[in-house]
C-alpha cells in the first residue's frame, strides 16, 4: 500500500506525491511540500498492531533449496524456496508460499518473526493475545446465538399456546 493511502490532506492542499519505497515514515513526512498539513489515518480494515520482535541479520541463516509439491518443472527444479534459521532460538522456518524468492524471502521472515515472538514471550506475544480474542469473539456470538433461539422458541411456544386457547375468536 502507498503512503498516500495513509495521509488524508485538506482539500485546497492536495498533493500526491511520488515517494521513494525504502523511506521509512519519518523521512516520507519530510518530502512533503512546506506548507502541507497530513495527519495519519488508520487504513480502513487494519487494526493499529504493535510492531514484533525486530531479527536481526546477522542472526539468520538463509538457505534457498529446491521447491515441492504440484507445479511441475516450474517448482520442483528452481531453488526458490527460502529456509531461515534464526540461530539464537533455533527456530527454522520454510516458505515456498509463492515461486518469487524475494516473496518467499519476506513471507518467511514475518512467519519467524511471529514464532520469535511466542518462543520470547510465550502467552504474552502479539498472536497468542489475538487469538484469545477471536476466541472470545466466537464465544460471544456463540451465546448471543444460543439467546436468541431461546427468544424464538419461547415465542413460538406462547403463539401455540395462544392460539389453542379454547373460547377465544381471533375474527378481524
Amino acid at each position: 500500500m502507498s503512503t498516500s493511502g495513509l495521509f488524508r490532506f485538506p482539500a485546497p492542499l492536495t498533493r500526491v506525491c511520488p515517494v521513494p519505497w525504502g523511506l521509512r515514515l519519518c523521512e516520507k513526512l519530510l518530502l512533503l511540500p512546506p506548507g502541507t498539513v497530513a495527519t495519519l489515518v488508520q487504513a480502513a480494515g487494519k487494526k493499529d498492531r504493535p510492531a514484533l520482535l525486530s531479527l536481526d541479520e546477522h542472526e539468520l541463516e538463509e538457505q534457498f533449496v529446491k521447491g515441492h509439491g504440484p507445479g511441475g518443472q516450474a517448482t520442483n527444479k528452481t531453488s526458490n524456496c527460502v529456509v531461515l534459521r534464526h540461530v539464537p532460538s533455533g527456530i527454522v522456518v520454510k516458505c515456498h508460499q509463492t515461486r518469487s524468492v524475494d516473496q518467499n524471502r519476506k513471507l518467511a521472515r514475518r512467519i519467524l518473526q511471529e514464532k520469535v515472538d511466542v518462543f520470547y514471550n510465550g502467552e504474552n506475544s502479539l498472536l497468542c493475545r489475538e487469538k484469545r480474542e477471536a476466541e472470545k469473539r466466537k464465544q460471544e456470538r456463540k451465546k448471543r446465538a444460543k439467546e436468541t433461539l431461546e427468544k424464538k422458541k419461547l415465542l413460538k411456544e406462547q403463539w401455540e399456546s395462544s392460539k389453542n386457547v379454547p373460547g377465544e375468536d381471533c375474527r378481524f
